[in-house]
């Protein structure tokens, strides 16, 4: 058989262009092809895909923000077919769709083998942040930290690794966790620290939560709680006054507790206890300045130095004022000098006192104002058993009933007196010792007593009225100072069974002065008498002793005793 040299050469050229045509075949639109850029014009990038046709991918596609290409002529390239040919017979490709198509089947596969991706957080949208891992994704605000976190916006352009927990192609939904990751990370170091930590080391650690108790230290793994009492040996109000979410701390670990993972934190451990050497620092007697920083009910806490406080009591911010409460006298923040009374560094307290900074008024007193000396005053407080009356410095002088007036008439300082009347008063008794001021305002005026005997003389008659009726007898009122007594066996020459069948309170009767005793404030009065001469009845007396009969006979026995 002879050899057909030239169809040979036929049968070579048809299976070579049936093999071309056949690779054209292949290319179906919506896939991605490898193709070579042949050139670049003023719109397009005209690729060679291995198809009868070149395809054409708009120059945007590869323009950078500065303006530049990122492709040349020569550059193998991935690219998209979205329609194998328009009508200028070229394909349409697109280089961007081929670049988005491999992000996903890249994130995919991520998803698939439990791999990180890396993206930018981009910006802050419902629930959480959308985070750009070349397509667009969503970071829930649950899964951006280990804790909840209120300002979401902090992270944005910040750039993290993510763990994919969710993925749809077809929806284009992708979730990310950082959380995730962050748990993985912190189990590891978790173990670690926990193999090392020791009661009594110093570590360092970020603070990692702030609340009203205490602030939580991040260990590596593990949060210890640094307590506000074990932040400072100064008073601390709030940790929030310290310490702030992030910032770097070394502390002492206090307690550990490896079954439970529970670690106690200090602070203030770190440095020495102030309290060691206060009694070196500080004497009693001494005047010291400090700032108040608590007011309390009982008084008011003063800080003299970092975790040194003292308290000045209630009772000893002033000498004269009664401080109802001590924000009466001081206010937070002041700056204050006072006394050292008293130190007890064992339990950590120091007594302060304010008043003794300036001169006791009470000292002075007696000097400023001698028993017997008159002062002037205004009524500052009345109470059923005097008035207080106000003198300088602050100081109040208590007027007692008793000494308001020589009449018995008086049953309540109200009676006379109302708050803010001026008075005149005389000074009897300073005790400053136990801060006592006895003022007598009756005291400005003669005794009546002692002009009774001239007033009253034994054997005058006169018309009283009868203010109180006892069983044995009735008080009569001569004048509104002057009573006396009228006992019964004095009220008629017949036998009194009752007083009460003879005489009424409020009636007038006339009555004969019988005796007096006027340093006794004593004076006998008789109705019966009246209208009788004296030597009937009694013996002359004029020093006031027995007025009756049986007064006499009384005073005989009591001398036959003495002798």
């Amino acid at each position: 058989m002879a050899f057909d040299i030239q169809q040979f050469a036929i049968d070579e050229d048809f299976e070579k262009e049936f093999l071309d045509w056949e690779k054209t075949q292949n290319v179906i639109e919506g896939e991605i092809v490898r193709g070579t850029v042949l050139a670049i014009n003023k719109d397009f990038v005209i690729v060679d895909i291995k198809y009868k046709s070149e395809g054409q991918i708009p120059v945007a596609e590869f323009t950078e923000h500065d303006g530049t290409l990122s492709v040349q002529p020569g550059d193998e390239i991935d690219v998209y077919v979205e329609h194998r040919e328009n009508e200028n017979g070229l394909v349409e490709l697109s280089k961007e769709k081929a670049d988005r198509l491999k992000i996903w089947d890249e994130i995919a596969e991520a998803c698939e083998n439990e791999e990180l991706v890396e993206g930018v957080i981009t910006g802050r949208v419902k629930g959480g942040l959308t985070v750009d891992i070349g397509v667009k994704a969503f970071l829930p605000g649950s899964q951006v930290d280990l804790r909840p976190v209120r300002n979401l916006e902090k992270y944005i352009g910040q750039r993290f690794h993510f763990k994919v927990i969710k993925f749809n192609k077809k929806r284009g939904n992708i979730v990310l966790s950082r959380r995730a990751l962050l748990e993985k990370q912190r189990e590891a170091l978790k173990s670690q620290t926990l193999g090392k930590l020791e009661v009594g080391m110093v570590v360092d650690g970020i603070v990692k939560n702030i609340t009203d108790y205490g602030a939580f230290i991040d260990l590596g793994g593990i949060d210890g709680l640094l307590h506000i009492t074990d932040m400072s040996y100064a008073r601390v109000n709030h940790p929030s006054e310290l310490f702030e979410v992030g910032q770097e701390v070394k502390v002492k670990v206090l307690k550990y507790d490896p079954d439970r993972e529970r670690v106690s934190l200090g602070l203030k451990q770190n440095y020495e206890d102030p309290w060691v050497t206060i009694e070196q620092k500080y004497q009693i007697g001494s005047r010291v300045k400090g700032k108040v920083v608590s007011l309390a009910d009982y008084g008011a806490f003063v800080e003299l130095e970092g975790g040194v406080e003292g308290l000045i009591h209630i009772s000893e911010m002033s000498w004269t004022k009664r401080v109802k409460h001590p924000s009466k006298v001081l206010s937070i923040g002041d700056e204050i000098e006072a006394q050292i009374l008293d130190i007890d560094s064992r339990n950590k307290k120091i007594s302060l006192g304010m008043k003794q900074i300036e001169q006791n008024p009470w000292d002075v007193l007696a000097h400023t104002y001698p028993v017997g000396s008159k002062i002037k005053g205004v009524v500052r407080n009345i109470t059923n058993f005097g008035i207080f009356i106000g003198i300088d410095d602050g100081i109040d002088g208590l007027c007692h009933v008793t000494d308001l007036s020589w009449s018995h008439k008086v049953k309540h300082p109200q009676d006379i007196y109302k708050k803010g009347d001026e008075v005149e008063a005389m000074v009897l008794q300073i005790d400053a010792e136990k801060e006592r001021f006895s003022l007598g305002i009756k005291q400005m005026s003669s005794d009546p007593w002692s002009e009774v005997a001239r007033k009253y003389p034994r054997g005058s008659v006169h018309e009283g009225k009868v203010a109180k009726i006892l069983d044995f007898g009735a008080i009569v009122e001569l004048d509104d100072y002057i009573e006396g007594f009228l006992h019964i066996s004095e009220v008629s020459e017949e036998k009194v069974g009752n007083i009460h069948d003879v005489l009424k309170e409020g009636s007038m009767a006339k009555v004969k002065v019988i005796s007096i005793i006027p340093e006794e404030r004593k004076l006998g009065l008789s109705i019966k008498r009246v209208g009788q001469d004296d030597d009937d009845f009694a013996f002359d007396n004029p020093n006031g002793g027995a007025t009756t009969i049986g007064d006499l006979v009384r005073e005989k026995l009591g001398n036959l005793k003495l002798s």
